[in-house]
């Protein structure tokens, strides 16, 4: 397997950035060799979509190329976090145009397999709308997302009420009024709070 560089810390990341602000290509190819871990990463997502892994890395790749030309630092963000979000549009995107050319396979013939290891034919993803395979990467994609979120944009208090509220990492949702005895606060604290967390995780998925 090949190996990967090293990830840059946010010094080097930082220093590199702004040497390919000023025109140095050879630090833009930096940058995209030490995030090439990331691609291979997102990738795996997908291991169940019947796609070369190779082919799907190579998209990932255009995906990562893309974020590092277009990244802007002063917005504030890592690389890794826009990159990740390039990537997956840039492979998203392909299994869509895959989608659309393979209308001329016979709708009986098995295009791939679920989650559960099912085959899947293109009259399932004809005929089950909900059930659509892209449609499924985009909410585990957008699940991804919000998780990363609550850990990185919310406070300690915020975290700690979200989970609690919709019953993420596995636990199960409470009422405003159980959070607030369990953490010995007012309901109405706990929804000021949940209001505050929540219009910081739509500010996060709108960037």
């Amino acid at each position: 397997m090949k190996a990967f560089q090293k990830p840059l810390s946010s010094e080097e990341e930082h220093l590199f950035i702004e040497r390919y602000r000023q025109g140095d290509e050879e630090a833009r190819n930096i940058l995209i060799e030490s995030n090439l871990r990331l691609v291979a990463h997102i990738v795996k997502k997908y291991q169940y979509v019947d796609e070369e892994t190779e082919d799907m890395i190579s998209i990932g790749t255009i995906g990562l190329i893309k974020a590092v030309t277009t990244f802007d630092a002063d917005k504030g963000s890592r690389l890794a976090t826009y990159a990740a979000r390039c990537i997956d549009n840039e492979l998203l995107m392909m299994f869509r145009t895959k989608k659309k050319s393979n209308r001329d396979v016979s709708i009986q013939e098995p295009i791939g397999t679920d989650k559960e290891g099912d085959e899947i034919s293109l009259i399932d993803v004809i005929e089950s709308p909900p059930e659509d395979i892209v449609d499924k990467m985009e909410l585990a994609s957008d699940i991804e997302k919000l998780y990363d979120y609550v850990e990185h944009h919310l406070t300690e208090r915020e975290r700690e009420i979200i989970k609690l509220r919709y019953g993420l990492f596995q636990g199960e949702e409470s009422t405003q009024r159980e959070i607030g005895a369990k953490l010995g606060i007012s309901r109405s604290y706990v929804s000021r709070i949940e209001k505050k967390a929540l219009w910081k995780l739509k500010e996060a998925f709108s960037k």
